[in-house]
């Protein structure tokens, strides 16, 4: 056992008696020692209740032989950061999540790692520390929150509340219209209950083999999410007796399935970032293009809020991720379906019993919403490194845009202007300075999205940056334009009035603007952005690399 390392011989007797001290006993130096990486904290609703799950998993550890140890993370919610400065810590915490999982895993020498986390950058983190680390891991997800209902009885999410701020603002509700919706929205503990980052992300972990099937869906408030921290504890010991690790769980082909899986879900544009750094802590070489690939060959087959007005219980009460992935499986060679998970089953073994049972929810693949994934990768001269759209969350007849450029170089610029009505029918938004280095941090941009939508002009209206969007993003909002605008990128050389032209069907993004005028540009270029005062995201900005390489920090 790794633990050995600080509990057995006559070296350690100072070590033990500090491990006393915790009131460990002397027959559990025999035994597994196991870390709980937690991730409670008050201010996150995906989070508040994870002190009691935490309690639930320590439990669990003992009646399985384990001797835990929980630890916490820090955490950001990124719907409590949106929209002003705050924003810009949110992608930068990925990287100090995975450093202090590391850090305490290493110190300490455990045995295993039982991952509880559940929103935004959190899971990501985690699963970076875990393939870092490469300690027997299991993942257990804080679960999502119960929908929330309208007067009229319609489902609703947090985008609900972002876009109705617009709809207030353009005078289409009311101001207690608005106040319903904002005490309506997010009735409980758990993650915001559409397909945004964090339920993308869960769900995805399933896929990748390093957590229980149910761990995207299960309610958080349910008693099923219980019994899942219980069995995921009890896995995780059977782990650390045959000594398998994660990188022998996400593998490549893991990630492939992954993507695969995403596709079929439209799930948010933040994936894409996060499987990119994970690949990259695992050392598994994955590009865009390859993204392109995987799409091209999987149907989108549940359409889930943003896109549409169902959320993640609906898509737990048809058949959740396991039917998903079991109507994959009929595609040839899409899902590596021989993969090892950490119940000790294949992939394939997982899905055996699922079954789609709403294809209101979950279609089958001959009536998919799609031929090709909710999601896509664009390529073109404003974007030779490639870009992000949640193509799934754009109307299905919208393959064409060319409009009319209109510049600012932040996100607050831009929300002035949408809401100043500056913004017109026609026009294509770049906000731009907004990426990892350039942010910095990469901030999210639901407030002008949610703001475009709420005005009427989610179909009329592009937007394009080398920042980042919310899951609950929808409409033609490109994101993660590479090279950024701080890194060289041409995004910084548009000028009020070009012609960008947006492609769709072939997948392109172009600025139709001869190379000699953009040469002269960039000669002439006189902005520089002000450098960030905090020290933190000033280490951040010079460590960090673009989008298209997941945003991972280079030393």
């Amino acid at each position: 056992m790794r633990s050995n390392e600080i509990k057995v011989g006559v070296d350690r007797s100072p070590h033990r008696s500090l491990l006393y001290a915790c009131g460990v006993k002397e027959e559990d130096l025999k035994k597994p020692f196991i870390a709980i990486c937690n991730s409670h904290i008050d201010i996150i609703p995906g989070h508040v209740h994870l002190d009691r799950i935490g309690q639930i998993a320590k439990e669990a550890i003992i009646e399985a032989g384990g001797v835990p140890f929980i630890f916490n993370t820090i955490g950001v919610d990124d719907g409590i950061a949106m929209g002003h400065e705050g924003m810009r810590y949110s992608l930068p915490s990925r990287d100090l999540i995975a450093d202090s999982a590391e850090t305490v895993i290493e110190a300490h020498r455990f045995d295993g790692v039982l991952f509880i986390p559940n929103c935004d950058k959190i899971t990501p983190g985690m699963l970076m520390a875990s393939v870092r680390t490469n300690v027997p891991s299991v993942f257990v997800s804080g679960g999502p929150m119960n929908s929330g209902y309208d007067s009229n009885g319609n489902q609703l999410s947090l985008s609900s509340v972002f876009e109705a701020v617009g709809a207030f603002k353009s005078g289409s509700i009311s101001s207690s219209e608005l106040k319903l919706l904002e005490k309506s929205a997010c009735p409980s503990c758990g993650s915001c209950s559409g397909m945004f980052t964090a339920n993308s992300m869960n769900c995805l972990m399933e896929v990748l083999g390093i957590a229980l099937p149910g761990n995207g869906t299960v309610l958080a408030t349910s008693t099923e999410r219980e019994e899942l921290v219980r069995e995921s504890a009890r896995h995780l010991m059977n782990l650390v007796e045959k000594n398998i690790k994660p990188r022998e769980i996400i593998t490549k082909e893991a990630i492939e399935d992954a993507f695969a899986v995403d596709m079929a879900l439209g799930g948010s544009t933040n994936t894409i970032l996060h499987l990119l750094a994970i690949s990259n802590e695992a050392e598994i070489d994955f590009n865009l293009r390859q993204i392109n690939e995987i799409s091209s060959l999987v149907p989108y087959l549940a359409k889930i809020s943003p896109s549409s007005s169902l959320t993640i219980t609906d898509l737990h009460n048809a058949g959740g991720v396991p039917a998903i992935i079991r109507e994959l499986l009929k595609i040839k060679d899409i899902i590596h379906k021989d993969r090892l998970t950490v119940n000790g089953n294949t992939i394939h073994q997982n899905v055996l019993e699922a079954t789609i049972k709403d294809e209101n929810v979950i279609r089958p693949l001959d009536k998919s919403h799609r031929k090709d994934g909710g999601l896509t990768v664009l390529f073109g001269n404003i974007a030779p490194d490639g870009s992000v759209l949640k193509i799934g969350g754009v109307k299905e007849d919208l393959n064409y845009f060319s409009g009319k450029a209109i510049c600012f170089n932040s996100e607050s610029e831009a929300v002035e202007s949408i809401f100043a009505d500056k913004v017109k029918e026609g026009h294509v938004v770049v906000i731009r300075y907004e990426g990892p280095k350039g942010g910095p941090g990469m901030p999210e941009m639901l407030a002008p999205t949610s703001a475009i939508v709420g005005k009427g002009l989610g179909e009329k209206v592009a937007l394009i940056t080398d920042g980042r969007f919310s899951g609950a993003t929808r409409g033609l909002a490109i994101g993660h334009i590479s090279p950024e605008a701080a890194a060289g990128g041409k995004i910084r050389l548009i000028k009020d009035g070009d012609e960008i032209i947006i492609d769709l069907e072939n997948k392109s993004i172009n600025l139709n603007v001869d190379e000699q005028t953009l040469l002269d540009r960039e000669q002439n270029l006189q902005f520089e952005k002000e450098k960030p005062k905090s020290r933190f995201l000033l280490r951040y900005s010079a460590l960090v690399t673009s989008a298209n390489t997941g945003a991972v920090l280079k030393y």
